[in-house]
């Protein structure tokens, strides 16, 4: 399996590191080989090269069986064009591979109900929710413009959706909940913006395909709100580019942690991308303090989806289960009574329940 490694900025090349030493541990243990390609994105691709995303990136990443990211971005580049920014770098990336679903599985394990900010009994047992978002479409990579000067001076974002954008990513959503519970949330802001009001069409003519699964639609402010409130009554959301990204990080806290969740991002042709779903967070950056989990956990992912190793995919999640039942944290998950490891022990720890 030919792996595409993008570590980036700030605390990615910690957790990268720690991914690596899963997938030896996976590769002894299933004889399967890993080869491996380490490439320039975000913001030291910016130093090296000039630019968020070199072409020899791209180049590579399609050649390749799947792609590994770490994380990108950091106030050192803040003041620079939106063009030339590190987050240039992951749209580029994603748009060029044509990785239209990305997958924001938010699993709270049983170990880290304590570490939620949520009650107990909003939790409840067995907190399992997919957040399907469209990844190529919407605001992120609609027609961006200023004009004026002065206090004349304005800025606009086009959020553009297509008949077919929706269609596609309906049916990955679709698809993914009939191997569930069978219930599937479209969540949009139909009563205001026109594109939700084609989205809600689209979702809900392609439900026709799927009489198994129960859909039902739900307005994005509502959707923040209930996530909160009663996150039992969701199993798959499928949703837009920029609500998709508020949602997911908010489902984050239901986990424990914006360390604790993984990402999958998946097209039809190319490889996928694969990244936990938090920053670079530069203010940690070799402390070995970061979590690396979200990103051991997203290595299960793409086992699982680009190489089709079931069986080692869920090898990894059970050992990250293991580590927590033995009492091993890192700081943003930390409990009393429980032991406090870094980055490093963390990923040593979980390789060595894998071995």
């Amino acid at each position: 399996m030919k792996i595409a490694l993008i570590p980036g900025d700030g605390i990615g090349p910690e957790i990268i590191k720690q991914a690596l030493k899963v997938l030896e541990a996976v590769s002894h243990k299933y004889n399967v080989d890993f080869s491996f390609t380490e490439l320039l994105m975000g913001g030291v691709a910016i130093d090296q090269t000039g630019v968020p995303l070199p072409e020899e990136t791209v180049k590579a990443c399609k050649e390749s069986d799947a792609v590994l990211l770490g994380a990108v971005g950091g106030e050192k580049w803040d003041s620079l064009p939106g063009h030339l920014r590190p987050e240039a770098g992951l749209l580029g990336i994603r748009k060029a591979l044509g990785v239209f679903a990305n997958l924001r599985p938010a699993i709270l394990f049983p170990q880290l109900k304590e570490a939620s900010t949520l009650k107990e009994e909003v939790l409840g047992d067995g907190l399992n929710i997919m957040v399907v978002r469209e990844l190529t479409g919407g605001l992120y990579f609609g027609e961006k413009k200023r004009q004026g000067q002065g206090s004349d001076l304005k800025a606009w974002d086009t959020m553009e959706y297509s008949l077919w954008e929706i269609e596609r990513i309906a049916r990955v959503a679709f698809d993914l909940a009939k191997n569930r519970q069978g219930k599937l949330m479209s969540v949009d802001k139909a009563n205001v913006l026109e594109s939700s009001r084609l989205w809600r069409e689209v979702i809900s003519k392609v439900a026709l395909e799927y009489p198994e699964v129960a859909l039902s639609h739900m307005y994005v402010d509502n959707a923040a709100m209930q996530l909160i409130r009663n996150p039992r009554q969701f199993d798959v959301i499928v949703t837009e580019n920029m609500f998709g990204d508020i949602l997911s990080d908010e489902a984050s806290m239901l986990t424990g942690s914006l360390g604790m969740l993984p990402s999958a991002s998946l097209g039809t042709e190319n490889p996928g991308l694969y990244e936990a779903i938090h920053g670079s967070a530069p203010d940690i950056a070799g402390q070995d303090k970061a979590n690396p989990i979200a990103t051991i956990m997203s290595t299960a992912m793409m086992l699982r989806y680009s190489g089709d190793l079931e069986e080692a995919a869920q090898d990894i999640e059970n050992a990250v289960s293991r580590v927590l039942d033995k009492g091993y944290r890192t700081g943003d998950i930390m409990q009393s009574g429980m032991t406090e490891v870094g980055t490093e022990k963390m990923g040593d720890l979980i390789a060595g329940e894998i071995k």
